[in-house]
């Protein structure tokens, strides 16, 4: 059996009175009047509920392939109605897509399988992949001799693997003396799946998922970027069910991963009642649709994840402007709905030709968003202008601290200042730019500025939207790089944020290193870390180690202002 299909040359709905009883799929190209009636007899048919299929069905199954020289099957769902029926060639068949069955991630499809193989063939890969893949109750193949059925071959998903399978085959039977009830069989199994499910991620108000990374890097970078995932989830409060690295040279195009390696995350996914899937990696357009539609999970990318963290946190006007901004760029390539007919009228009466697609309805509804928002950012950023001249007119030096996200830059603001800025041990717990006073010993004061976190791989999509908060930095006379030493990944997130202070043309600006969370390391390694760079170090919830701190920032920023002093034929006055 081949994999499932999403597009199929023939399909025929058997009616009875207004209400759809089945449809005739696959290679019906050929057939004479009599053979479809065969084949629509077969889709009129109900079997009982407690066998995987009736003698008679199975009898007919067989006699219509070997008159058709054709493979032939069924799907029945477990009220015993036959719910589709499929024609394949002499070697495979094809299950259409079975998008009105779609169920929830931890639960069978509730249709069963059962096809015919014309050379007496054991149930193939294909079939247990689409077994797999499908999430079917059960996969069975009637074998035939010269069109008469003579045994039922049978196979089933487990929740946990045997030997390395994710199936168990089961003995064969003769198709008049079956000895199990199919329906009680098919409940304890759908028990068994249920059992296996871990309680305590029983959480109907969260999304339950699985992450996954598909990467050519080392081990252990690997293993560093799935960890950084795992707290994007958790700032997300997503419920994290299991994680899946997996190291290929060369990245399938369509799904990612191997399909092999999928069909084991969609086992794991129907053992804990996963509905969303979270990958690490960038997922193009069509990656999505293909790896939807292979597993009908939810399907989300690293960037979609950031951008959903965002929206959360986003408090401000401009702030929630940004993020919604960034969304819709995100949004706009990724829009799939499809309008084969191309009928849909935006128009009434003098619309002429086929009109809009809903395709383009949504794209030009976008566009015209992303215009609204572009002019309400704006203003938003001549208001931020003014504020900024204001402040330069008081003459007071400026402060910004940068870093990465959840590096204790809020922690560090509200300790100078006696704040109650909310600083969380999430990534991203600050979206918004906050400004408050700071003076210096000696009467000196200055603003200093708490900004949004930066993270690898930032979106692109994010750091454009966020042209008009960044600009703040631009105005600092001082950087305050915040770095959280107790991170093993300390030295990467350096280099992540030097590269992207760079990008945005802020290395120019004087930049102090403070090496945050000391009370969380060896005194040996703090000891090490400032050998190594000219830097400070502190513990953002201690004030009394702030001394080294606050003298470094205020030479900094004295040196800063004697220069611009100087430029403008000016002296500085303390």
């Amino acid at each position: 059996m081949q994999a499932p299909c999403l597009e199929i040359s023939y399909v025929e709905q058997v009616f009875s009175g207004d209400t759809a009883i089945s449809t005739i799929t696959g290679n019906t190209g050929g057939l004479k009047t009599a053979q479809m009636k065969g084949l629509e007899r077969i889709a009129g048919r109900r079997v009982s509920p407690d066998m995987v299929v009736s003698p008679e069905l199975a009898k007919e199954l067989c006699t219509v392939a070997f008159e058709l020289g054709r493979q032939v099957g069924v799907l029945i769902s477990r009220s015993g109605q036959v719910e589709a029926v499929m024609v394949g060639d002499h070697r495979s068949i094809m299950i259409p897509a079975l998008k009105q069955f779609r169920v929830s991630g931890g639960r069978l499809k509730g249709l069963r399988c059962v096809h015919t193989h014309l050379a007496g063939e054991d149930i193939s890969e294909d079939d247990l992949m689409d077994l797999l893949f499908l999430r079917l109750d059960m996969m069975t193949v009637v074998k035939m001799e010269q069109g008469a059925a003579t045994r039922l071959y049978s196979a089933h998903l487990v929740p946990q693997a045997v030997d390395g399978r994710n199936w168990i085959l089961l003995p064969p039977e003769i198709p008049s003396q079956q000895a199990r009830s199919c329906r009680e069989f098919i409940a304890a199994l759908e028990d068994d799946f249920a059992k296996a499910r871990p309680v305590r991620e029983i959480d109907s108000g969260r999304d339950r998922a699985i992450l996954i990374s598909v990467t050519p890097l080392s081990k252990a970078k690997a293993q560093e970027s799935m960890d950084e995932l795992v707290d994007l989830a958790r700032s997300a409060e997503v419920i994290i069910l299991d994680t899946v690295v997996q190291r290929r040279e060369k990245i399938n195009p369509r799904l990612i991963l191997g399909k092999g390696k999928l069909g084991e995350i969609m086992l794991t996914a129907l053992r804990l009642n996963a509905n969303l899937l979270i990958f690490d990696q960038e997922l193009n357009p069509s990656q999505v649709r293909s790896i939807t539609d292979h597993t009908e999970l939810r399907v989300i990318d690293r960037t979609q994840l950031i951008l959903d963290i965002f929206a959360r946190r986003a408090l401000s006007r401009e702030g929630k402007l940004q993020i919604e901004m960034a969304q819709l760029k995100y949004m706009l390539p990724r829009l799939t709905t499809r309008d084969d007919a191309l009928s849909r009228l935006t128009g009434g009466i003098g619309g002429r030709g086929p009109g809009e697609t809903r395709l383009e309805v949504d794209r030009r509804r976008i566009n015209d968003r992303l215009s609204k928002l572009a002019k309400k950012l704006k203003e938003v950023g001549r208001e931020r202008e003014q504020r900024r001249s204001r402040r330069r007119k008081k003459d007071l030096p400026v402060l910004s601290l940068v870093g990465y996200t959840n590096a204790g830059k809020s922690t560090l603001l509200n300790t100078l200042t006696n704040s109650a800025i909310v600083a969380e041990d999430k990534l991203f717990a600050t979206l918004d730019p906050t400004s408050r006073r700071l003076r210096f010993p000696e009467d000196v004061e200055v603003i200093i500025t708490d900004t949004v976190g930066f993270i690898r791989n930032l979106p692109e999509e994010l750091l454009k939207a966020f042209k008009a908060t960044l600009e703040e930095l631009h105005e600092a006379d001082v950087l305050v790089h915040v770095i959280d030493l107790s991170n093993p990944r300390c030295a990467d997130h350096i280099q992540v944020v030097e590269e992207l202070l760079r990008e945005l043309e802020l290395d120019a600006i004087p930049c102090l290193k403070v090496f945050n969370k000391i009370d969380l390391v060896e005194p040996e390694v703090v000891a090490e870390q400032l050998r190594l760079h000219e830097a400070v170090a502190l513990s953002a919830r201690d004030a009394a180690t702030f001394a080294p701190f606050l003298d470094r920032a205020r030479s900094l920023v004295l040196k800063k202002w004697q220069k611009r002093g100087e430029g403008k034929g000016e002296r500085l006055t303390v």
